[in-house]
């Protein structure tokens, strides 16, 4: 959503007539000692962890979509409409649905406002239901209209519905006054508790998980509290479109190979694949390739692997699967290796493959960078087969976050690996965290899927951030959908105590963005100064979907060479395309290209020579780098 002013028109303002709310702590005391005596349900603590005796949202909506999925034919899921949906929901189910996504006290009579997004039609479903009258009130926020729904509750407990069971649109806002003049209003014991209350005032973020800022509050609304919700719950009540299918469920042969680095790259390799849940153990076998003398895994080392389930449970074809890992440690330096995974019987290993680990000095190497690749993966796919078939030599593959449309969708990532088959089996896959993989705001099936470092930024959770070096080149990865300040020092530390001739820096939200509605000023003023300290080389970057390569810049300023300053790279290698303007920083500027970038570092000289690529492999920006 972008900082944006607000326009409001009145019409004639209707006066909702007060319905009572039931109470809900006096049913939730009687159920409790029910619940204690019966040895079933949630523990008490637990039910008051929620918002009361009924099911949480989460828990409803998992209940509901499971019955749905047992009940209806793959059609009527297809087709299912929220209409339709609606008259599936038991009362208790719908008074979840209804009731129980937000909640809040309040100390006097209050009037509510809703503030829906026009886009959603008829939702959310229970605002009529509840006795809320459309005002007539229409907001505009940027390119969004709201409508307006009010109704007058007493002190005490309020609880408000879902945002929709469709999905799709922005949460609804909510703003609250005193039905009448006297007293001041106190807004507490909110739930969930990352609710925040504040003055209706320009500056004020509506969400409390989003950082963009109302530019301007209407005088109408002057005076008004705002409670600020959470624009990542908006589809915790959806209910359609949500069943899938994976064009690629898993067998019982090892598929989605391969490889990252969890440790050093020089003696260390982190192998990761998956099977059917019918397949409960996993190995891999290995041996250095000058020592194979025979194709016999039991001539090789032999490593169990750690084997959990993935799960998907709204992927009706192929629900959950076991994700195997091996981290081997104490591996040769600058020495390829040939290994396989499987079940550990005879016929059930897969085909032999290589991977090679770094050397221990300096020497030239070159590494592939990409940008999103999120949407057409099969386009993508052919991208990526392409850059390795051209550039067999590149030691590694750095993607630069959003590396699937819906992070949290396992058949995502099937196509992801199945379009990627060949390649980041035999090439280790350095990935980066990318707003598409913090789908419902965490990263769960991401960090699931990927052995990484473990040895980011204190604080942070694990594998979000981390740094790599390999041989004469340093790289870290920083997350920047989380807070920017809690990995500056980490950040600094790594590029202060380092030896290496070359600094990169990678993560996903840009620092010069294309366009200025997408600019990113939060990470230019965190980051870019320790750039500028410690001399990064290359910044490489994505989330803008068009390709952007700056000048070199030191204090946000243009300098001489990139000696001086530090060059900024956006790059995109899907099929989804932005616009871009012209900015006074940009040296090379594409649109609507899908790109893959080459960086060779060649020792001798201390010269970097950086290429991009198109589909076709021809040669679209070039830069060398001399030190």
């Amino acid at each position: 959503m972008r900082r944006a002013g607000l326009f409001i028109s009145f019409s004639a303002l209707l006066s909702p007539r007060p319905i009572a709310l039931s109470s809900w702590f006096f049913r939730l005391a009687r159920l409790l000692p029910l619940l204690s005596l019966a040895g079933v349900g949630p523990h008490p603590a637990s039910l008051w962890a929620h918002v009361g005796p009924r099911a949480s949202v989460h828990d409803t909506v998992t209940a509901v979509l499971d019955r749905l999925s047992r009940t209806l034919p793959e059609d009527g899921l297809r087709r299912l409409t929220a209409a339709q949906a609606l008259t599936l929901l038991t009362s208790a189910e719908r008074e979840t649905l209804g009731e129980d996504h937000l909640r809040y006290r309040v100390n006097l009579p209050v009037t509510v406002t809703v503030l829906t997004d026009r886009r959603l039609g008829a939702e959310p479903f229970w605002l009529s239901e509840r006795g809320f009258q459309r005002t007539g009130l229409a907001l505009e926020y940027g390119s969004l209209q709201f409508d307006a729904w009010e109704r007058d509750f007493p002190p005490g407990p309020i609880g408000l519905g879902v945002n929709s069971l469709g999905g799709g649109g922005e949460h609804y806002l909510v703003l609250l006054k005193p039905s009448s003049p006297g007293g001041e209003l106190v807004i507490d014991e909110l739930y969930p508790g990352q609710l925040r209350v504040a003055d209706f005032v320009p500056g004020v973020p509506p969400y409390a998980d989003r950082e963009e800022t109302l530019a301007e509050v209407p005088p109408q609304l002057a005076g008004r509290k705002l409670l600020r919700t959470l624009r990542g719950s908006r589809e915790d009540g959806r209910l359609l479109g949500v069943f899938r299918w994976t064009d690629y469920p898993a067998s019982e042969r090892p598929d989605q190979v391969v490889l990252t680095w969890s440790g050093d790259p020089q003696t260390s390799q982190a192998i990761q694949w998956r099977t059917r849940t019918g397949v409960r153990q996993g190995y891999l076998v290995y041996a250095r390739r000058a020592e194979v003398h025979t194709v016999y895994p039991r001539r090789f080392e032999r490593v169990k692997a750690r084997t959990e389930p993935l799960r998907d449970l709204r992927l009706l074809n192929d629900p959950v699967v076991h994700r195997h890992r091996v981290e081997l440690t104490g591996l040769t330096p600058a020495t390829t290796y040939v290994y396989a995974v499987g079940d550990g019987s005879r016929r059930g290993w897969s085909e032999f493959r290589e991977f090679t680990t770094a050397g221990a000095g300096p020497a030239p190497f070159s590494f592939v960078y990409m940008g999103d690749a999120q949407n057409g993966l099969d386009r993508w796919g052919s991208l990526v087969q392409g850059a390795f078939r051209q550039r067999p030599d590149a030691a590694f593959y750095l993607l630069a976050g959003d590396l699937v449309n819906r992070g949290n969708q396992r058949d995502d990532w099937d196509s992801f690996f199945h379009n990627a088959r060949g390649v980041f089996d035999r090439r280790p896959l350095v990935p980066v965290i990318g707003n598409h993989e913090c789908q419902g705001g965490h990263p769960t099936m991401y960090l699931e899927q990927f052995a990484l470092p473990r040895q980011g930024p204190p604080g942070l959770e694990p594998e979000r951030a981390y740094a790599l070096r390999y041989r004469n080149a340093l790289l870290v990865v920083l997350d920047s959908n989380l807070q920017l300040a809690a990995q500056s020092g980490w950040l600094a530390q790594q590029l202060a105590t380092t030896n290496v001739t070359w600094k990169f820096v990678a993560y996903h939200h840009p620092a010069y963005s294309s366009t200025p509605g997408r600019d990113n000023a939060a990470v230019r003023a965190a980051w870019t100064p320790l750039f500028d300290q410690y001399h990064v080389d290359l910044v490489l970057q994505g989330h803008d979907h068009a390709y952007l390569r700056t000048y070199p810049l030191k204090q946000g300023q243009r300098v001489a060479s990139p000696a001086e300053g530090t060059v900024y790279v956006v790059s995109v290698s899907g099929t989804k395309m932005y616009e871009q303007a012209a900015r006074d920083y940009t040296e090379v500027g594409m649109t609507r290209v899908s790109t893959y970038q080459v960086l060779d570092l060649q020792i001798s000289g201390d010269r970097l020579l950086y290429r991009a690529y198109d589909a076709d492999g021809a040669l679209r920006d070039q830069l060398v780098i001399e030190k």
